[in-house]
């Protein structure tokens, strides 16, 4: 429930409320004119002027709830109802919306102080009718005091406490739109990483092999036509790879080099493409079964050897790498060592300066994304040896974090 909810009840309840009125001062005056009693025509006067003082109400308050408006019609309203109980008891039938409008308008203590002072004037006026103390004229007017307290009271604490769950409910919907909106830049960035590691690995690396290609080419020129034949041919092929890879990222597809056959066919392929481009001596071992892999983990192996064996060409000098692809029960690896002249990874990032060192930072966050672990190890001149591991956190008979299999 919340307050919006509780408006038409609160309409309902003001128009019964006028019902109420109405019909009460209807009956004092009705009950004067038929039983002839005293005063009559003051009885019937009376109630016209009190029926008038309450109309008034509304048109006087409406627009500002101000406290000194709301006291004002009160005194006018109790006024007139004295002076309606002065002429006869009937006028004791008022004080029940009397009760209600002062715990309505005005503040608890004081509507609370209103409500004990209109009683007590209500049980003193039947009294000096009466000229006798009954049962009647004291338990009347306290029980109507008392229904009236309890009625406002627990219609305030219950719009107290449907404006705290609505206030809730707004800082619920606030803190959800901050979180899918947190969550939205969390996913942006995490796919420009992805991207620009992506981007790295394959267009990056393939732009630089074309450029070193067309490089070696020019310097063929004008002599050896049948070398800057090769070196442009191996140029194109880069080109096509790229192109391909490019229209990947487009549909979001895997590799191509994937697409074609298994992980160890992929790598095999890229040691005989890297060998052909670079002219270094690259070979390919294969240690275990193969299995099938999920399409991430492939991926992330892929892209891991691509930039090793770009980083081996570019920049370690090496003449010979090798490439080891390791099946084990729970794990597979993936170790990439050329024979360069190294480097101090605890003095820079990576070995590769050209690209300002992201390549080895890409290749780290693939290996964390998705949960495996990286090491590099080299000294210069003596080479360098990198070493992935993944889990086979999908692939049944992996162990769970309790070390037992699980199945796919």
């Amino acid at each position: 429930m919340n307050p919006e909810s509780l408006i038409q009840p609160l309409r309902t309840l003001r128009v019964c409320l006028h019902l109420l009125v109405a019909a009460l001062l209807a009956l004092a005056a009705g009950r004067a004119l038929v039983e002839q009693v005293p005063h009559r025509a003051a009885v019937v006067a009376a109630s016209a002027v009190l029926a008038a003082v309450y109309a008034a109400g509304p048109a006087l308050l409406r627009g500002r709830r101000s406290l000194l408006a709301a006291a004002t019609w009160m005194t006018a309203l109790t006024a007139a109802w004295l002076l309606l109980l002065g002429l006869t008891p009937d006028g004791v039938w008022l004080a029940f919306p009397l009760f209600l409008m002062q715990l309505h308008l005005l503040p608890a203590r004081w509507g609370t102080f209103a409500v004990a002072v209109t009683t007590v004037t209500a049980v003193a006026g039947v009294v000096l009718h009466q000229r006798a103390v009954t049962p009647g004229a004291v338990i009347g007017p306290v029980i109507g005091a008392a229904v009236a307290v309890a009625t406002v009271l627990g219609y305030q604490t219950l719009y107290r406490e449907s404006e705290q769950r609505r206030q809730l409910i707004e800082q619920l919907t606030a803190t959800r739109a901050d979180l899918a909106a947190a969550e939205h830049t969390a996913g942006v960035l995490a796919e420009r990483e992805r991207l620009a590691r992506e981007i790295h690995d394959t267009l990056a690396q393939g732009l630089s092999s074309i450029q070193l290609l067309l490089r070696a080419a020019q310097r063929a020129l004008p002599g050896q036509l049948d070398v800057v034949a090769g070196h442009v041919e191996q140029a194109r092929q880069t080109a096509q790879d790229n192109l391909a890879e490019a229209r990947r990222f487009v549909r979001a597809l895997s590799p191509p080099a994937l697409e074609a056959g298994s992980l160890p066919a992929a790598l095999q392929r890229l040691c005989a493409t890297t060998g052909a481009r670079s002219g270094l001596a690259v070979q390919f071992h294969l240690d275990g079964t193969a299995v099938p892999l999920p399409t991430p983990f492939e991926v992330a192996l892929l892209r891991i050897a691509q930039s090793a064996l770009a980083n081996t060409a570019r920049h370690a000098g090496a003449t010979r790498a090798e490439v080891t692809l390791s099946y084990m029960e729970y794990h597979v690896a993936l170790d990439v060592v050329d024979n360069g002249v190294g480097f101090d990874p605890d003095a820079q990032a990576a070995p590769c300066g050209g690209d300002g060192g992201f390549g080895l930072a890409a290749m780290r966050a693939r290996a964390a994304e998705l949960g495996g672990t990286l090491t590099v190890e080299s000294t210069p001149g003596q080479g360098t040896a990198l070493a992935v591991t993944f889990a086979h956190q999908t692939v049944a008979g992996a162990p769970t974090s309790e070390g037992t299999p699980t199945s796919a």
